[in-house]
C-alpha cells in the first residue's frame, strides 16, 4: 500500500525541546485543529491555518525554557487544556490562552518530563520523580540512573495509578506509589514513552518505547510481570527515536504509529493481521524531529501527519494532493488564489528585507558606541555523543538552530575519523605535533549550505584517554565559535549490559583502602562510559559491562573501602589497574592486589580470532582486485577464472567499500593482540617488549595455533 503525503511547511518558531507540540481536540470529525506549540524562548503559540496562512490564536509573552507541553483535562472529557513544564514551575493555559494555573514546585532540578492525567500530575528531574494530586505531593522516588520520560497508564481503564519511568540505564521502572514494582530491561536507553494506539491498546496495559539507538518497542504492564509484544530492531541504522504517536493516516479503522528520529526521519508503520507493526511510510527532513501528531491541520477531510523540528519548523506531511483535478470554473480560482499567496509572499519578504536593514543598522550603531557591550550573537546547539554497539565507534551528532559553516575537531588522544554516508560535508586535516602540544588530531569539516545537522564516527582506542573538542561555527555575522567537549575514557568501548556470563575464565582487579563510596563511585564514572554521576542509593553496588569491539566483559562490585573488577580480558583489568592508580593515589594510599586466570588469555585469543581472520581475508580480496580486473580486461571475460575469484570480482564494490569504512581495522586488533601479551607478562613482573616483533611477524602469517603456541612458549 502506498501513501503519497506532501510536505507544508507551516511556519516557525524558536528552539523545540522534545515532546512540545499538540494538536487541540477538533470541533468535529475530520475538522482542521489548532497547534500549540512551546520553544526555548519561553514562548507558548496556538495558532491554526486559514486559507493556506498561519493564523496566531494565542502567544505568550518569552520566559523561561519549555521543556514539555501536555494536553490535560477532566477524565474522559475532550482533553484541551495545555500545560507547560518551564524550569521547576508548571503552567496551565485554556485553549483561548487564559493562564489558569502556576504551580511552583520547588525542585532543585529542572524538569525534564511530565504526564498528565485528570487532576494527577506526573514529573520527573534528572533523577527525582514526583507525583502530585491537585498540586498535592503524593509519591516521590529518586533513581538510580537519569530518568528521560515518564508515562501513567490511563487511570479510567486500568481503575490505579501505574507510572512508568524511561531510565538511561536501559530500563523502565514500573512504581507502585514511591516504590519500584518491577524493572523491565530494554535493548537500549529508551528516550520516549507512549500509550499504545493513545489509550493503551486492547488492554488499557500496552506501552510503546523508543530508544536512543534506534529501536522501537511495545510491552504489556500487567500487575504481576511485563509482557514483550513486538520490537523493531534498527536495521537501517536510523537516528534515535524522540517521539511517538498513534493515528489512523491510511483510513482502515486501525490508528498506524508515527514515529520522529533525531536524524530528520519520520516514519508511519501501519499494524498487519497479526498486529505486527510494518513501514508503510517515511521520508527525511534535514534535522531532528522534536514532537510528531496525528489529526488535520491544513484544510478540512485532509489528515496528516504534523512534526516540529529542533530549529522550530512546524511541518504537515498531508494527504491533500498539491495538483488538484478541477473543472474550467475552478481553474480560474486556484489561479486567482495563487497569485494572492504569491503578492501576500512578495510583501511579506519585502517588510523581511527592510526589517533585516534595520537591525543591521542598529548593530553597527550598538558595536561602534563606546558603551558598547559585547555583541556575540548565541546560537543553540544540540549534541549527542554516543557509543554504537554495532560497530564499537561512537557518534557525534552536532545540530544548530542555523546553517553551520564549518566545524574543527581536535583531540589530545590518537583516535580514528570514521566516515559516514550521511556526511556531505568536506574534511580537511592538519598536521599535528603530538609531543610538543598534546594534539593528535586536527580535523575541520566545512558543510555545504544549508546544512544545520553533522554527524561524525569516530573510534577510540582503549587506555587512551583524554578530551575531543568540537569548535562549532555556524554561518551567521559576526563570525562566532562555540566549543563543545567530549570525553574519550579509559575503557571508552565498554557498554553497561545487564548480564554477563560468569562462566567465562575472569581475572580479578581488588581495591582496598580508606576511601569512601562516593569517591570509589567517582573513579569508576572516570574509567567507564553509562554510569550515573551520582552514586546509587545502597552501600553497595554491581555494575556489568561488555566490550563492543571484542565482547569481552566486566563486571564492577564496589561499596565503603573496597571495589572488586572482573573481566575475562587481561587489558582491561591491566588499564583499570594503571588508571586507578594514577588517579586515585593522588590523594589515599590504595592496596591493589590482582590475581590473573592463565585460560583467559586463551579465551580473549578466541574471542579475536573471527574478526581477525575476516579482516585478513577482506585485506587478502581487496589486494587481489586490482590484478583480477586486469586480467578480465586482457582475456576479455571471466570464464578462465575459479569460482573464488569471479566472486571477487562480482563483489568488488562492495569490498572495496567495506574496507574503506573500516581504516586501521586490522591494525587495531594487532594492537589488541600485542597488548595482550605484553599484560600477560607485565602481571608476572617480566618485560616483554623486545619480543613484539617477532609476534608481529606470527601475525603477518597468522595461524591461530601458532599465536597461541607463542604466547605459552613466550
Amino acid at each position: 500500500m502506498d501513501l503519497n503525503l506532501n510536505r507544508a511547511d507551516y511556519l516557525q518558531v524558536g528552539v523545540t525541546s522534545q515532546k512540545t507540540m499538540k494538536l487541540l481536540p477538533a470541533s468535529r470529525y475530520r475538522a482542521t485543529q489548532k497547534v500549540v506549540v512551546g520553544d526555548h524562548d519561553g514562548v507558548v503559540m496556538c495558532f491554526g491555518m486559514k486559507k493556506g496562512e498561519a493564523v496566531t490564536v494565542f502567544k505568550t509573552l518569552p520566559g523561561q525554557k519549555i521543556a514539555r507541553l501536555e494536553l490535560g483535562g477532566v477524565l474522559n472529557t475532550p482533553q484541551e487544556k495545555i500545560f507547560i513544564a518551564a524550569g521547576s514551575e508548571i503552567r496551565g493555559f485554556t485553549k483561548r490562552g487564559k493562564q489558569f494555573l502556576s504551580f511552583e514546585t520547588n525542585l532543585t532540578e529542572s524538569i525534564k518530563a511530565m504526564h498528565i492525567s485528570g487532576s494527577d500530575l506526573f514529573l520527573s528531574a534528572s533523577y527525582i520523580y514526583n507525583h502530585y494530586c491537585d498540586c498535592k505531593d503524593q509519591h516521590y522516588y529518586l533513581s538510580g540512573d537519569k530518568i528521560n520520560d515518564v508515562i501513567c497508564l490511563p487511570v479510567e481503564r486500568v481503575l490505579r495509578d501505574v507510572p512508568v519511568l524511561a531510565c538511561q540505564d536501559r530500563v523502565l521502572r514500573v512504581l507502585q506509589g514511591s516504590d519500584v514494582m518491577y524493572e523491565i530491561e530494554v535493548p537500549g536507553p529508551p528516550t520516549v514513552l507512549a500509550l499504545h494506539n493513545g489509550n493503551g491498546g486492547d488492554s488499557g496495559e500496552d506501552l510503546l518505547f523508543g530508544t536512543s539507538d534506534g529501536k522501537l518497542g511495545l510491552i504489556q504492564i500487567t500487575t504481576s510481570k511485563p509482557i514483550h509484544k513486538w520490537e523493531i530492531r534498527n536495521e537501517k541504522k536510523r537516528g534515535g527515536i524522540l517521539c511517538i504517536d498513534s493515528f489512523d493516516i491510511v483510513g482502515d479503522g486501525v490508528k498506524d504509529l508515527l514515529v520522529g528520529r533525531d536524524d530528520g526521519m519520520v516514519e508511519m508503520y501501519s499494524f498487519d493481521n497479526a498486529n505486527e507493526p510494518v513501514l508503510r511510510f517515511d521520508q527525511t527532513l534535514s534535522e531532528s524531529v522534536t514532537s510528531i501528531q496525528g489529526g488535520c491541520v491544513g484544510k478540512d477531510g485532509y489528515d496528516e501527519i504534523v512534526v516540529s523540528t529542533y530549529s522550530g519548523w512546524v511541518t504537515g506531511l498531508t494527504t491533500e494532493p498539491i495538483h488538484k483535478e478541477s473543472g474550467p470554473g475552478e481553474e480560474l480560482n486556484i489561479n486567482q488564489e495563487m497569485q494572492n499567496k504569491i503578492s501576500s509572499l512578495r510583501s511579506e519578504l519585502e517588510h523581511l528585507q527592510y526589517k533585516v536593514l534595520q537591525e543591521r543598522e542598529k548593530y553597527q550603531q550598538s558595536s561602534q558606541s563606546s558603551k558598547a557591550k559585547s555583541a556575540v550573537p548565541s546560537f543553540s546547539v544540540n549534541d549527542k555523543f554516543t557509543l554504537n554497539k554495532d560497530d564499537a565507534s561512537y557518534s557525534l551528532i552536532l545540530e544548530v538552530q542555523t546553517a553551520i559553516d564549518n566545524v574543527l575537531i581536535q583531540s589530545d588522544v590518537p583516535i580514528d575519523l570514521l566516515d559516514v554516508d550521511k556526511n556531505s560535508a568536506v574534511v580537511s586535516f592538519s598536521s599535528c605535533d603530538s609531543e610538543s602540544n598534546d594534539n593528535f588530531l586536527l580535523a575541520t569539516y566545512r558543510c555545504q549550505a544549508n546544512t544545520t545537522r553533522l554527524e561524525l564516527k569516530i573510534r577510540s582506542i582503549e587506555g587512551q584517554y583524554g578530551t575531543l573538542q568540537a569548535y562549532v561555527t555556524p554561518r551567521i555575522q559576526p563570525k562566532t565559535c562555540q566549543v563543545r567537549q567530549y570525553l574519550i575514557k579509559p575503557l571508552s568501548l565498554h557498554q553497561r549490559t545487564h548480564f554477563i556470563d560468569h562462566d567465562r575464565p575472569m581475572n580479578t582487579l581488588t581495591l582496598t583502602g580508606q576511601f569512601s563510596f562516593a569517591e570509589l563511585h567517582s573513579w569508576v564514572v572516570f574509567c567507564l562510559p553509562e554510569v550515573p554521576e551520582k552514586p546509587p542509593a545502597g552501600e553497595c553496588v554491581t555494575f556489568y559491562f561488555q566490550n563492543t569491539f571484542l565482547d569481552t566483559q566486566l563486571e564492577s562490585t564496589y561499596r565503603k573501602g573496597e571495589g572488586v573488577f572482573k573481566s575475562d580480558n587481561i587489558s582491561t583489568i591491566s588499564i583499570l589497574k594503571d588508571v586507578l592508580s594514577k588517579e586515585a593515589t593522588k590523594k589515599i594510599n590504595l592496596n591493589i592486589l590482582y590475581e590473573i586466570n592463565e585460560v583467559s588469555v586463551k579465551h580473549t585469543l578466541k574471542l579475536i580470532h573471527p574478526k581477525l581472520e575476516y579482516q585478513l581475508l577482506l585485506a587478502k580480496k581487496v589486494q587481489l582486485i586490482d590484478a583480477l580486473k586486469e586480467l578480465q580486461v586482457h582475456e576479455g571475460n571471466t570464464n578462465f577464472l575459479i569460482p573464488e575469484y569471479r566472486c571477487i570480482l562480482e563483489e568488488a564494490d562492495h569490498l572495496q567499500e567495506e574496507y574503506k569504512k573500516q581504516p586501521a581495522h586490522l591494525e587495531r586488533l594487532y594492537g589488541m593482540i600485542t597488548d595482550l601479551f605484553i599484560d600477560k607478562f607485565k602481571f608476572k613482573g617480566t618485560n616483554v617488549k623486545t619480543k613484539v616483533p617477532l609476534l608481529l611477524e606470527i601475525l603477518d602469517s597468522y595461524d591461530q595455533n601458532a599465536l597461541i603456541a607463542f604466547f605459552d612458549a613466550a
